[in-house]
């Protein structure tokens, strides 16, 4: 199928009414997953090419946070946010909240992919220390904390995490009104004085996901 009726079928498909048993929602939640296995892949482990992360296994929580931010616009609107501009339809196709709920929660039941490293050059050493003021949101195993949406790290691709810092650095991300807690992840971006500290950091991240879990 080409592209263009492919992607109109899989909004029609979006449109669908949610099954009301947990059977029909569950089956409800991995068709409307189909819109976004173009970019994330069939198995949720996502493509740097696509610029599109790794997603299986995320909570639940979160994903559905991220969705309600591109559908309200809080993110995806810079114009400098290419890979967030591209997310935003995609979250404004699904049809209420109970079509974000099927989606988030089939994300969080597929297996875990553990994204291959794609970056050098950071000394997790150095990054541990750097690390710790991110504890207080993030988690000490980086493995989020809901009541303070701090997101689940451990088990993201290090090159997304490295484009997410630089865009709260430069105001792409943390500057709209919208996004409360993007406004206080981008002065802690801050703290971080070069590109070195940064992928310290992001190497030490990395180390927690050695567990073959994100959770």
């Amino acid at each position: 199928m080409r592209p263009i009726p492919r992607l109109i079928a899989l909004l029609a498909l979006a449109a669908a009414p949610v099954a009301a048993s947990a059977e029909g929602g569950a089956e409800h939640g991995a068709q409307l997953f189909q819109l976004c296995v173009q970019c994330h892949g069939p198995d949720g482990g996502g493509d740097p090419a696509t610029l599109a992360p790794a997603i299986a296994g995320m909570d639940e929580w979160y994903v559905r946070a991220q969705l309600e931010k591109f559908r309200s616009g809080a993110r995806g609107t810079h114009p400098d946010d290419v890979a967030g501009m591209r997310m935003r339809p995609m979250a404004l196709s699904l049809r209420g909240d109970e079509q974000i709920a099927a989606v988030a929660a089939y994300v969080a039941r597929l297996p875990w992919v553990a994204p291959a490293a794609t970056l050098h050059g950071g000394d997790a050493g150095r990054g541990q220390a750097l690390y710790a003021p991110c504890a207080a949101c993030h988690g000490p195993d980086a493995a989020g904390i809901q009541p303070l949406n701090g997101a689940p790290l451990r088990a993201s691709s290090d090159w997304y995490l490295l484009h997410q810092m630089h865009k709260f650095r430069s105001g792409i991300r943390g500057t709209n009104p919208l996004d409360a807690s993007g406004a206080l992840m981008r002065p802690m971006s801050l703290t971080l004085t070069d590109e070195q500290a940064i992928l310290d950091v992001i190497a030490y991240i990395t180390t927690l996901s050695g567990s073959g879990s994100p959770h």
